[in-house]
């Protein structure tokens, strides 16, 4: 995302949250002097950021149900090869074509990777709305499958990506061995980050969404070996 594309979507938020105003400069790129701490938990190393100038760390708590704006603010739901299995069922489809075929887009877009090259993702993506097209992949829309109260009228069946925000996440090659790496997504539209003098008031999170995150990521590579998606490097 832009840096105007962020502040456009702080603007938005700060309609109805408080937003930090250290955190509103950080994400606008305005704060620099930032240290990347790196917490291993399970199989999934986190990579937290930490202001050096105000000695604290940046931490993520859920505000949900009194916010939902990850569902109502979408801009894409890749599907792994599970989550066509899954969401076809619930979704009364005899067979998973059937199912890809009216109620997903394949959709091809870059995104820059952890070491700043660009990486070129093909993906099955659920369709938001129901008139969704490819034109539309990468904007803000409101999710379909959201409710009136805010919740998710197929959870817990909804999409694996769901369950990962506000991270983001990779796999890296150490010595052979595949590791999960996992970042936040800062995008303006989430009110649950807050600053913190340590990592203790987020352990619980960190230990929850280790298991999210790793079973995602290895969902993933076997949804690209299955060739229902492809990651490509340059």
């Amino acid at each position: 995302m832009s840096q105007n594309e962020i502040e456009e979507s702080l603007n938005l938020l700060e309609k109805d949250w408080d937003v930090d105003p250290i955190l509103r400069k950080f994400m606008l790129g305005k704060i620099t002097d930032v240290s990347d701490y790196p917490l291993k938990v399970k199989d999934v190393v986190f990579h937290v950021p930490y202001l050096n100038s105000e000695k604290k760390f940046i931490l993520w708590k859920c505000y949900w149900p009194d916010c939902h704006n990850c569902c109502d603010r979408q801009g894409r739901l890749p599907l792994t090869s599970d989550d066509l299995i899954t969401i076809g069922k619930g979704l009364k489809y005899q067979k998973p074509s059937d199912f890809i075929k009216n109620e997903t887009l394949t959709v091809t877009y870059q995104e820059p990777g952890p070491s700043g090259q660009l990486t070129t993702m093909t993906t099955i993506n659920l369709k938001r709305k129901k008139d969704e097209t490819a034109a539309d992949d990468g904007t803000h829309i409101s999710c379909r499958f959201l409710d009136e109260k805010g919740g998710c009228s197929m959870h817990p069946d909804r999409p694996g990506v769901c369950y990962l925000y506000p991270f983001s996440s990779w796999l890296e090659n150490e010595k052979g061995t595949a590791r999960v790496h996992a970042t936040y997504q800062f995008t303006g539209d989430c009110p649950g980050f807050y600053l913190a003098d340590s990592l203790d008031p987020m352990k619980d999170e960190f230990k929850d969404y280790s298991k999210t995150i790793y079973d995602y990521n290895m969902a993933s590579n076997r949804t690209n070996r299955e060739g229902f998606g492809s990651v490509s490097f340059s």
